[in-house]
C-alpha cells in the first residue's frame, strides 16, 4: 500500500512538475528565441537612423518581451530557486531597460533630424548652416530634461543585474564558456549604466557649454601627435572661438609660436627640458605639455600663458590630435583651404594619410621666402570642416560624426578641461579629461615624449610585454622604425619627417612600487613619486631603420591584492594603438591593441 501510495505521489509530482515547471520552461524558451531574432533585427534597424521606422519596430519587440515576460511569470513561485531568480531579475532589468530606452525614443522624435536622425521632410534641412546649429543648442535643454527618468529606469535594471551571481554556473556547457560570459554581461552593463550616471551632470550642462545662456569662450589646441608629447603631441596651433546661443565666431587662429613671442619674458626651462631636450634653455607654451596628467599639464599651460600679450579669458580647453582631422576627412571627403587640397587617402611617400604629409610639407618643409601663418592653416582647416559638418543634411553624417567623436574622447585623441569645476569634476569621471586614475589594483602608465626627434611618431611602432609573477612585474617596451631617414638637409629644402627618435621614457606605477632594475636607458634612471604614482624614468634613442628596448623590473607593493589581481593600464593620449600582451604567472590576460584604458582581471 505504501508503495501505491509513493507511486502515486511520484506521478502526480511529476505530473505538476510538467504542467508548473517544464511546460513553462519550454514556452519560455520559444518565446526567448522570438525576442533575441527581434533584438538582432532592432540592431540593424538602429544602423539606418530611421527614428520612425526604429519606434515602429521598438513598440514590435515590446510586444514580443512582454510576452516573454508573460511566459515566465508562472515559474516565479519557485523564486527561492537561485537559477529562477536570476531569470526573473535579469527580465525585469531587461524591463526597466525597454522602458528607459522608448522613453528615449519619444524624447528625441521631436528632434531626431538634430541628431543625425531620418525623419520625413525636415525645414531643418532648409535652414542656413548656423541656423541649423542654433536651433540644434536651443533644442538640447528639452532633451536634457528627461535625463533624470531614464537614468532612474537605467539604475534600476543596474540594481537587478548586480543581484545575479556568475559563481553559481558552470564555467563551460559543451563548448559555449557559461561563467565568462555572464561576467563580462555584468561588467559591461555596470559599466554602462556608470558611465550614464557620471556622465549626467555633463549632459545636463550641454546647453550652457554650448552657450545657451551666455556667450562662451574655448581655447582649441592641436596636438601634433606625430611629435609625440606627455598629453599626446607637440602643441602646434592654437585658436579662440566663441559660441552663444549656437552662433560661433573664431577669435584667433595662429601658429603657437606667435604666442610664445606674445611672452616678454619666458621663465627657465624645467629640469625635465634641460636634461632630455635638445638645446631648449627656456620655458615655452609650446613644451608645456610636459605632465601625462592633462588637467597638471593644463597649469603648466596657464602659468605661461598669463603672461602672454595675446591671453583671453576662457570657459574651457579642447585639446586634439591629427586624428580628428583625419576622421573628419574620411566622412566628409576632399576639403580646400587657400587653394591647398586635403584629402584622407593613403600617400605613398609617408604611409599615412595624404592630409598629413601635406600639412607638413607647408609648415615644415624650409623655402626661401617668408611664409605667413604656416601652422594657422591647420585652424583654417579646421574651421572650414567644422562648417562643412554642419551643412550637410545631419541624417546623413551627424550619427556618423558623434559616434566617431565620442570614440575620438574615449580613446584619448580629444582631451577637455573646463573652469566650472562642477562640469570638470563630470568629464574627469567619463575619462574625457585625461587624467592618471586612483586604482586599488595594480597600475601602468608608459608615457613617451619626443624631445626633437622630427615627426618619427609617425614610422615608430611600439609593443608592450607585461609579466606578472606573484609581486615580481617585468614591463618590456619594443620600439620600432622600419622606414629610412628622411632628408633633413635644410639648405637643400629637405622635409625632415623620419629622423632619429630621442625618446623621454616615464613608467607610471603603484605607489611603494621598488625598482630593481631599468635597462635600455642611455641617461641615469631617476625614482621618484608623483600624481599618486612611483614612476621609473629614463631616455633612449631609436635610429631608423632600427630599434630600441626598455625592460623594466619592480615589486609590487604589500598593499597590492594579488589573490584577486586586477591591472589598469592607462594608454598615452594621442597614441593610435599599440601591441600589448598581459600575462600573470604564466597565463595570458590579453594579446591585443591598446586604444584606449583597459582594466584586466
Amino acid at each position: 500500500m505504501k508503495n501505491k501510495n509513493g507511486l502515486v505521489f511520484l506521478i502526480i509530482l511529476l505530473v505538476l512538475g510538467y504542467f508548473f515547471l517544464v511546460r513553462p520552461i519550454i514556452n519560455i524558451k520559444s518565446k526567448a528565441n522570438i525576442v533575441l531574432a527581434s533584438a538582432k533585427e532592432m540592431k540593424s534597424i538602429f544602423s539606418k537612423n530611421d527614428i520612425e521606422l526604429l519606434k515602429t519596430k521598438m513598440d514590435d519587440f515590446s510586444n514580443k518581451y512582454q510576452n516573454l515576460e508573460k511566459a515566465a511569470k508562472p515559474i516565479y513561485w519557485a523564486s527561492f530557486i537561485p537559477y529562477v531568480s536570476d531569470l526573473k531579475n535579469g527580465l525585469n532589468a531587461g524591463s526597466y531597460l525597454l522602458k528607459a530606452a522608448k522613453e528615449t525614443v519619444v524624447t528625441i522624435e521631436p528632434y531626431a533630424d538634430l541628431i543625425g536622425f531620418k525623419k520625413g521632410e525636415s525645414s531643418f534641412l532648409e535652414k542656413s548652416s548656423e541656423d541649423r546649429l542654433q536651433t540644434a543648442v536651443l533644442t538640447l535643454d528639452k532633451l536634457v530634461a528627461k535625463v533624470d527618468p531614464i537614468s532612474l529606469d537605467i539604475d534600476m535594471a543596474n540594481s537587478k543585474i548586480a543581484k545575479i551571481n556568475p559563481n553559481r554556473y558552470p564555467k563551460k556547457l559543451g563548448k559555449i564558456l557559461v561563467r565568462e560570459k555572464i561576467v563580462n554581461i555584468k561588467e559591461q552593463f555596470e559599466g554602462i549604466a556608470s558611465l550614464f550616471v557620471d556622465a549626467k551632470p555633463l549632459i545636463k550642462k550641454l546647453p550652457a557649454i554650448l552657450g545657451s545662456k551666455e556667450e562662451k569662450t574655448y581655447l582649441i589646441l592641436y596636438q601634433n601627435d606625430k611629435e609625440r608629447r606627455a598629453t599626446g603631441g607637440f602643441m602646434t596651433f592654437y585658436a579662440v572661438f566663441k559660441i552663444k546661443d549656437g552662433k560661433m565666431t573664431i577669435g584667433q587662429s595662429n601658429d603657437i609660436y606667435s604666442l610664445d613671442a606674445s611672452i616678454s619674458d619666458h621663465p627657465k626651462a624645467p629640469q625635465e627640458i634641460i636634461t632630455y631636450h635638445k638645446g631648449v634653455s627656456v620655458f615655452n607654451i609650446r613644451d608645456s605639455n610636459l605632465s601625462p596628467d592633462f588637467v597638471e599639464s593644463v597649469k603648466l599651460f596657464e602659468s605661461l600663458y598669463q603672461k602672454s600679450g595675446s591671453k583671453v579669458k576662457y570657459d574651457g580647453i579642447i585639446a586634439m590630435d591629427s586624428k580628428i582631422l583625419v576622421d573628419m576627412l574620411t566622412i566628409f571627403g576632399d576639403t580646400q583651404v587657400s587653394g591647398v587640397n586635403f584629402s584622407a587617402k593613403e600617400d605613398k611617400r609617408c604611409d599615412c594619410p595624404e592630409a598629413i604629409y601635406t600639412l607638413f610639407d607647408i609648415v615644415d618643409r624650409p623655402v626661401g621666402y617668408f611664409k605667413e601663418n604656416r601652422k594657422g592653416i591647420l585652424g583654417d582647416l579646421m574651421y572650414a570642416l567644422f562648417y562643412k559638418a554642419i551643412g550637410f543634411s545631419p541624417s546623413k553624417y551627424w550619427g556618423t560624426l558623434m559616434q566617431t567623436m565620442y570614440q575620438n574622447l574615449q580613446e584619448k585623441h580629444i582631451l577637455l578641461y573646463f573652469v566650472d569645476s562642477e562640469i570638470q569634476k563630470s568629464v574627469e569621471q567619463i575619462n574625457f579629461a585625461g587624467k592618471i586614475k586612483d586604482y586599488k589594483g595594480d597600475y601602468l602608465h608608459i608615457n613617451n615624449v619626443n624631445f626633437a626627434g622630427a615627426k618619427s611618431n609617425m614610422f615608430v611602432n611600439e609593443s608592450i610585454t607585461s609579466e606578472t609573477k606573484d609581486r615580481q612585474r617585468n614591463v618590456t617596451i619594443v620600439f620600432k622604425n622600419p622606414y629610412p631617414h628622411s632628408d633633413c638637409n635644410l639648405e637643400r629644402g629637405g622635409l625632415c619627417l623620419n629622423a632619429t627618435l630621442r625618446n623621454w621614457i616615464r613608467f607610471y606605477v603603484p605607489l611603494g612600487s621598488k625598482l630593481v632594475s631599468l635597462k635600455g636607458s642611455t641617461k641615469k634612471v631617476q625614482t621618484y613619486d608623483e600624481l599618486g604614482k612611483t614612476v621609473f624614468e629614463g631616455f633612449l634613442e631609436v635610429p631608423t631603420q632600427g630599434q630600441g628596448t626598455v625592460v623594466v623590473e619592480y615589486t609590487l607593493p604589500s598593499n597590492i591584492d594579488t589573490d584577486n589581481y586586477s591591472l589598469l593600464i592607462q594608454k598615452q593620449a594621442g597614441v593610435e594603438e599599440q601591441k600589448l600582451k598581459v600575462s600573470r604567472n604564466g597565463r595570458t590576460l590579453f594579446d591585443g591593441a591598446l586604444r584606449t584604458d583597459k582594466a584586466i582581471k
